[in-house]
């Protein structure tokens, strides 16, 4: 397809779904080396510098798009699924951060990074909740869009976990850098909304039927929250045995998730996509930091590293795909959005 004369103005916010999926194989590489050697530890620093590198290019990107196109900002900001993606920019920054610490230590840059990170997430998470008192009455809608209204049913997809949910990643980097008592805190955050947002989607998918196709890959994303609660409570010091309860949803969540492949496999390449790679990659990090040598999961723990890693290959050459023809950085298919009282049936739910 042609590309589109302001490409620019299409950077939508989930770009840093991708700085999310190559910091989190980072972080699994990282946790392979007792397993693997130095080898582990290199390719952790590889990815890990290629995620700063491309987080660089899009913050910039990003002002750019700022300066010339105001108005597709405001618009990512009442998008009913679109402004959830707006936590991928502070998640990504707690991810450098902890990436850092994991690589190089403690140091008062990566902690000024956290802290940036961390209070960018508590704000967007404020920001996004107070969004659910304004109800859901029927919203004023330009060109299928959304322009005003709180909590839509559109809204209700697995991407809601991001800007809820993100806020467990705080003890990741925050642990080592003696914050603990600030990360458990931010935890606590997580912990109380993971479990509404799961009842509000499947709520979603009982009453407007699913979500569209496209967002299929966003299904990912349920692995998350478990992976990173257990990594995290065990960064805190919890006992090992409650990492392996979230263990247990997590890889539960991959085979449930799992299901979906074919029709996953079966899309267009498209942002979304880029869902799958930090959960991936989460996975095979808590699968890796519980392993013993000669254990199930010093076995298992590569063998997720190494999906989570061709997964992201994949994924990173599909997105050059999409850049050299022009299909990413253009306009998104937007479904119209209508009233609850007048939905859809089943199945062709609005997005």
């Amino acid at each position: 397809m042609p590309h589109h004369p302001t490409p620019l103005k299409f950077l939508f916010p989930g770009w840093y779904a991708i700085v999310m999926g190559l910091s989190g194989l980072s972080l699994a590489w990282h946790r392979a080396t007792p397993l693997m050697g130095d080898v582990a530890g290199a390719v952790a620093w590889v990815i890990g510098a290629l995620a700063a590198l491309v987080f660089a290019v899009l913050a910039a990107a990003t002002v750019l798009r700022g300066l010339r196109h105001a108005d597709a900002w405001a618009e990512d900001r009442r998008h009913p699924v679109r402004h959830t993606f707006i936590a991928t920019l502070p998640i990504a920054i707690l991810l450098l951060a902890t990436v850092a610490v994991a690589l190089t230590g403690t140091s008062p840059w990566a902690a000024a990074l956290w802290w940036v990170g961390s209070l960018a997430q508590l704000f967007v998470t404020g920001w996004v909740l107070a969004r659910w008192w304004r109800g859901n009455s029927p919203p004023a809608v330009k060109d299928g869009v959304p322009v005003t209204g709180g909590l839509l049913w559109a809204g209700v997809t697995p991407a809601l976990f991001i800007p809820i949910v993100g806020n467990v990643l705080a003890p990741l980097a925050g642990a080592p850098l003696g914050h603990a008592e600030w990360s458990a805190a931010q935890l606590g955050i997580g912990l109380l909304f993971w479990p509404v947002v799961v009842v509000m989607i499947a709520t979603r998918i009982a009453i407007q039927g699913m979500f569209p196709e496209r967002l299929l890959p966003t299904l990912f994303v349920f692995i998350a929250p478990p992976a990173v609660v257990g990594l995290s409570v065990l960064q805190l010091g919890a006992p090992p045995l409650l990492g392996w309860v979230m263990w247990g949803m997590a890889l539960f969540s991959l085979l449930w998730v799992g299901t979906q492949a074919k029709r996953i496999m079966a899309l267009p390449f498209g942002l979304p996509h880029w869902a799958m790679s930090f959960p991936l990659a989460a996975l095979a990090a808590l699968t890796l930091r519980l392993a013993t040598p000669g254990g199930a999961l010093a076995v298992l723990g590569p063998v997720l590293l190494a999906l989570a890693s061709i997964v992201i290959v994949a994924l990173a050459l599909g997105t050059l795909r999409g850049l050299r023809d022009g299909s990413l950085l253009a306009p998104e298919p937007v479904a119209a959005i209508q009233p609850v009282a007048a939905a859809a049936p089943a199945g062709h739910a609005p997005a």
